[in-house]
């Protein structure tokens, strides 16, 4: 018999936070309780509750919370007294990573990238990204995609879509063309050959781009998942008009669409790709930048970060690394439990007439309206499964589970927003009949 959700219904006092942490915090609002310790898939608040974790720290806890494996190689490198900062020096730790990362990741996959460890977050990564491509291309203008989302600093927010997160810059954010993603027109409108077009016209105004930077699923502009035939055109594109293929990998990668990388068996290699989120396994800070050798034209100190070397971080990345990606057992478990997470909100989606978004255990269904998919997502939290929102208007209900999750646990917690679901159409059908 497995362990279901008890949350405790009972709200922690947030005079506290509401008098000293500042107004920006969002997740806390939703999910009004005080928590104090995880396994695995749970997490439990500070007044005996149980919520069953739907949400994975945004994908940063592919693995849940402190995997045993992952916590105790940490423990054992804390208490031999290792290096836990080592800005960009040698240390034991980054050796075993890169040799690590080398031997299970790149050279199995056919890659040569280099790694550079930027400062600790996935916008950090991207900052680097196209830092680079500009320094090397000697072109300014990155063409990013709407609906994606890649940061919160300047260089990373102005390719990224959301007016909301936008307005909070206070300067111009230029240099950037926001194009059509793959289907935002719907199906009958290509928008690789509109990309094609504009850059093939010398008059369309659009000028040369450095980098076209693409999510092979927006994780936070809705799960939009672009087809494998739209990225190897997206991938043509950029090779064709000296432009550098960036793939934000910071939420799909590290196993979340079923493969360690998102791109895998499309028929492209990109020239540089953003990690962060679960690629220490454990939520601790990490992000690199990988990029093929020849474009590695830094020089030194050039860019940097004074977090680049999370020592810890690259303890339980390594163990992560070998526990769980040596061969592909895990990524075919991964793929067979996103059937299963595909089919249950396929099946939600054709009761009400919705539609069902992203791959892999990267996926939610639209719901066609925020205010219904936070009616939904609220009764969920109430009844003790954490799980948020997504899209333009919040309207996709988006299930990030972690990747480790038992199948009954994984199927319990679809009983559980399936029953929410219902229940609130039932609760707008009433309504809309009186």
């Amino acid at each position: 018999m497995f362990t279901t959700p008890q949350p405790s219904g009972i709200r922690p006092d947030t005079r506290l936070y509401e008098r000293r942490e500042s107004a920006v915090r969002s997740y806390a609002r939703a999910m009004p309780r005080q928590f104090n310790r995880a396994e695995g898939v749970w997490m439990h608040d500070d007044q005996g509750g149980r919520y069953l974790d739907f949400l994975s720290g945004c994908s940063t806890l592919n693995y849940g919370h402190n995997h045993p494996i992952l916590k105790q190689a940490l423990l054992d490198y804390v208490t031999a007294d290792g290096i836990a900062h080592g800005l960009d020096l040698h240390t034991d730790a980054k050796h075993d990573f890169l040799d690590t990362f080398e031997r299970v990741i790149l050279k199995p996959r056919g890659m040569d990238h280099r790694v550079m460890f930027t400062g600790p977050t996935g916008t950090n990564a991207v900052e680097a990204a196209i830092k680079l491509a500009r320094k090397v291309t000697g072109r300014q203008m990155v063409i990013a995609f709407t609906n994606g989302f890649h940061g919160m600093t300047l260089g990373a927010l102005a390719c990224t879509g959301n007016a909301t997160k936008r307005g909070g810059a206070g300067v111009p954010l230029s240099h950037v063309a926001h194009e059509p993603y793959d289907g935002y027109y719907g199906p009958d409108v290509d928008t690789a050959d509109l990309l094609e077009q504009r850059l093939s016209d010398p008059s369309s105004g659009l000028d040369a781009p450095a980098a076209i930077l693409v999510e092979t699923v927006q994780g936070e502009g809705g799960l939009n998942a672009a087809s494998p035939e739209w990225l190897r055109r997206i991938a043509g594109i950029a090779r064709a008009h000296g432009a550098l293929l960036i793939v934000d990998d910071i939420q799909a990668g590290c196993g979340r669409t079923g493969s360690f990388f998102s791109f895998e068996d499309m028929g492209f290699t990109p020239d540089i790709v953003t990690l962060a989120k679960s690629l220490s396994g454990m939520g601790l800070p990490f992000a690199l930048t990988l990029l093929r050798p020849e474009l590695d034209q830094w020089l030194p100190g050039e860019h940097n970060g004074t977090f680049r070397g999370n020592n810890h971080a690259f303890v339980t990345a390594t163990a992560a690394l070998r526990h769980f990606w040596q061969d592909d057992r895990f990524a075919g478990d991964v793929q067979r439990r996103g059937d299963l997470l595909a089919s249950r909100l396929q099946r939600m989606a054709d009761r009400y007439g919705f539609e069902t978004r992203g791959r892999g255990m990267m996926r939610g269904i639209n719901v066609g309206s925020g205010e219904l998919a936070s009616q939904v997502t609220a009764a969920c939290f109430d009844a003790g499964l954490i799980i948020e929102t997504s899209g333009a208007h919040d309207e996709v209900i988006k299930v990030l589970a972690p990747l480790v999750i038992d199948d009954a646990v994984l199927s319990h917690g679809l009983d559980m927003l399936e029953g929410r679901l219902g229940e609130a159409m039932r609760a707008d059908h009433a309504i809309a009949a009186e």
